[in-house]
Order: structure tokens, then C-alpha cells, then sequence
């Protein structure tokens, strides 16, 4: 269902309605949050205003991870999803979201890329703590 961002009907202080003074436009309009899971790669293609497309990940197995020390680029499998500061709904449920730590092949990683609105997951490679 694709619903509208504007209330229009808002009532009166006294609690008495009100009646629109416009209808709903086409560019208030909203849609479900595409949640973005490990898995095999599955992307949804989207119709945006002005005609253009977003590209949108159901699930995706690879990630992009920069790592700071060597300045590399690796493509790294995604192992789970560690820690999602967004919703603690979305760390136990395995939601990756800007934000969210995945643990990949190569160690553990920050994601920095929106993967419901860019279609790929970019990372950034977090520095491991040394106990000593």
C-alpha cells in the first residue's frame, strides 16, 4: 500500500474535524522500507520522481570494504551482522542499514553505503582492539 506523508486531516483544537483544503500529491507519496538482509543477491529496481530508478538490495552476500591501513578495496563475503545501533529489532532480526557492524572475511566492518537506496554495501574495515 503506498500511503501518503501528509496528514491533511488534522483536527481542531476543540476537536472538531476538519476537512481537507487540498488532496494528496503525488510526490508525498511513501513506501515500505526495503530491509536489507545476508543472503543471495537480490536487488529491486524502483521508480523514483523525475523518472529516475533506485536500485534496492532484498539481500546481498558481498560487501565492499576499504581498508585504511593497506588503501584497498576488498570484496569481502558478509558473515552476519554484528551490532545495528539503528533498531535493536534489526540486530537480532540481521538487518543491515547505514551504520550497522557486519562481520566479513576480513574482520569486522563498519557499513557507510544506504543498501534499501544504493543497491551494494560499502564498508569501512574497523580496527581491532589489542589486549596485551
Amino acid at each position: 500500500m503506498i500511503k501518503s506523508v501528509e496528514n491533511l486531516l488534522k483536527r481542531k483544537p476543540t476537536g472538531g474535524k476538519r476537512k481537507a483544503y487540498r488532496s494528496r500529491r503525488k510526490y508525498e507519496i511513501d513506501r515500505y522500507a526495503i530491509e536489507t538482509i545476508v543472503g543471495s543477491k537480490e536487488v529491486v529496481v524502483k521508480r523514483v520522481r523525475g523518472g529516475n530508478i533506485k536500485l534496492a538490495c532484498k539481500s546481498i552476500e558481498y560487501a565492499n570494504v576499504a581498508d585504511k591501513d593497506s588503501k584497498k578495496v576488498i570484496k569481502a563475503k558478509i558473515l552476519k551482522v554484528v551490532k545495528n545501533p539503528a533498531n535493536k529489532d534489526y540486530s537480532r532480526r540481521g538487518v543491515i542499514t547505514k551504520g550497522s557492524i557486519i562481520e566479513t572475511e576480513i574482520g569486522l566492518a563498519k557499513v557507510t553505503s544506504r543498501p534499501g537506496q544504493d543497491g551494494v554495501v560499502n564498508a569501512v574495515k574497523i580496527a581491532q582492539k589489542q589486549t596485551s
